[in-house]
């Protein structure tokens, strides 16, 4: 049965709250480090489907708070947010049984982008991270989010100390605090990215495409990455650029179509016929098959 429970946090000696879950088994079993997406918390009832996978696989799980939705500096990739999820993972390390080869992260949206953060922040934790529409980029997302006219304009600016723009101390607080500022670290890393080709489209759709192929980029090898020119065609067209096209099929990946799949050291990327949605059986099912590197 998953537990809501309190732990304490090393970034401020704070009791944080989480749900856990551990198997009654007594050999070592895999960790699922659940992340909450941009504007919910621990409570998130889409997280439901994490905490079954663990169950239903004898899988140790945690779904941590990491300081509720990304609407105020303690939280959106924060030092206290990395230190709750680190605690977090001590915590199950200590109340559970965890083969530590096999320590995953999944979330997507805002817990892609946590996902991506703590991949760079601690790369040698992780048997594999799965992200799914994920923000990469903070300073990016706000101009695209004013473009866009969606409620994460005053998030981020709320999380960042201001307008982030130039060099302005919002700004580098925003780079800080973005996946982009760290991936290179994480090439050790077995990361998974998925992205439906016509996010970023609208404000029900607020996550562009371009997010997660630069933060592919961050992690391929200089030959695989994806020129400006692909990239921008991928956003504005919402199609794959030509010379791309491939026949892709994949029986782990469930209903979604794969319209490109691109695989570079540790690194792979999934385009899919979609918008800001996610396959959480896929993610499971890659995560499944990866070990601590």
């Amino acid at each position: 049965m998953v537990q809501r429970i309190m732990y304490e946090s090393s970034a401020d000696n704070t009791r944080q709250p989480m749900m856990f879950y551990k198997p009654n088994l007594n050999e070592p079993r895999p960790l699922v480090v659940a992340l909450h997406s941009w504007s919910e918390g621990y409570k998130q009832s889409e997280s439901v489907i994490y905490s079954e996978w663990a169950i239903a696989n004898d899988w140790v799980f945690v779904h941590p708070h990491f300081r509720g939705p990304n609407t105020k500096p303690e939280a959106t990739g924060s030092d206290l947010v990395i230190g709750d999820v680190l605690s977090a993972i001590e915590y199950a390390k200590k109340n559970a049984r965890v083969d530590e080869n096999r320590i995953y992260a999944v979330g997507w949206s805002g817990g892609g982008f946590l996902g991506l953060l703590l991949a760079g922040r601690n790369p040698e934790i992780w048997a594999g991270v799965s992200a799914w529409v994920p923000i990469s980029d903070l300073n990016a997302w706000y101009e695209e989010s004013r473009r866009l006219g969606t409620k994460y304009v005053s998030h981020i600016a709320a999380s960042c100390g201001g307008r982030p723009t130039g060099d302005s101390p919002a700004a580098r607080e925003c780079r800080k605090r973005s996946p982009v500022s760290h991936l290179e670290r994480a090439r050790v890393v077995p990361i998974d990215i998925n992205h439906g080709i016509r996010d970023g489209r609208n404000a029900a759709d607020p996550v562009p495409i371009t997010q997660s192929l630069h933060a592919f980029n961050l992690l391929a090898e200089p030959q695989d990455r994806f020129t400006e020119e692909q990239i921008e065609f991928f956003r504005r067209e919402s199609q794959v650029p030509d010379g791309l096209q491939s026949e892709t099929t994949d029986p782990d990946y469930g209903g979604l179509k794969i319209l490109y799949r691109r695989q570079s050291g540790n690194a792979r990327i999934t385009v899919f016929d979609g918008a800001h949605d996610k396959n959480t059986e896929a993610a499971f099912r890659w995560l499944n098959k990866q070990r601590r590197k």
